[in-house]
């Protein structure tokens, strides 16, 4: 693998070979994918940021046949219209109990519990970040959960975390590579 980023340089030979094996990544949204924070305007619409960094890194990862998902703990209509911009086909919403919707989702994929990555910031995370594979927090994530991480983003939810996580995926299994250059194939000579 060439230089390409200082911070996949760096990178444990085991933290190499847990992210090469990935064939799921599974997410939360609040605190992962957006910041943690619901705006409730004053007809009470809920309204969430999502980072496009984060669906980009997603959207590569779905390219080279890595499925993705989402696990939460709440029910919001925004969580379901940003998957299907995303075309996330699973996501499970007010699980508060997350462990069956992991289970249900190794056996719809014919994976292993090693081939999933699970990134979280928070208490009802930690199941997922121990069982999977690939467990990652975020970089705002609590101290418990980063804690028992395999590896804390340099980055906080909300803010190009889910990105990192995808380089990692795909640098580790040596895809990264191509997939930036893809961005410099295009002819501009008209």
């Amino acid at each position: 693998m060439t230089k390409l980023n200082p911070q996949l340089d760096n990178l444990s030979e085991d933290l190499l070979e847990k992210a090469s094996k990935i064939r799921l990544l599974i997410c939360d949204v609040d605190g992962v994918l957006s910041n943690g924070q619901v705006i409730i305007g004053n007809s009470g619409e809920e309204l969430k940021t999502f980072n496009i960094k984060d669906g980009f890194g997603i959207k590569a990862l779905q390219k080279v046949g890595i499925a993705t998902a989402i696990i939460t703990g709440r029910n919001s209509k925004i969580v379901e219209k940003r998957c299907q911009e995303l075309s996330i086909q699973d996501y499970y919403q007010g699980h508060l109990d997350k462990t069956s919707a992991f289970a249900e989702l190794c056996k719809k994929y014919q994976i292993t519990e090693q081939q999933v990555c699970h990134v979280g910031d928070d208490l009802p995370d930690l199941p997922l970040i121990q069982t999977a594979g690939l467990g990652i927090a975020v970089s705002d994530a609590h101290w418990f959960v980063q804690k028992h991480a395999d590896w804390i983003t340099s980055q906080k939810g909300g803010f190009g975390a889910v990105r990192e996580v995808s380089d990692l995926i795909l640098h580790s299994q040596h895809l990264l590579e191509g997939h930036l250059a893809s961005y410099l194939q295009a002819d501009l000579k008209g």
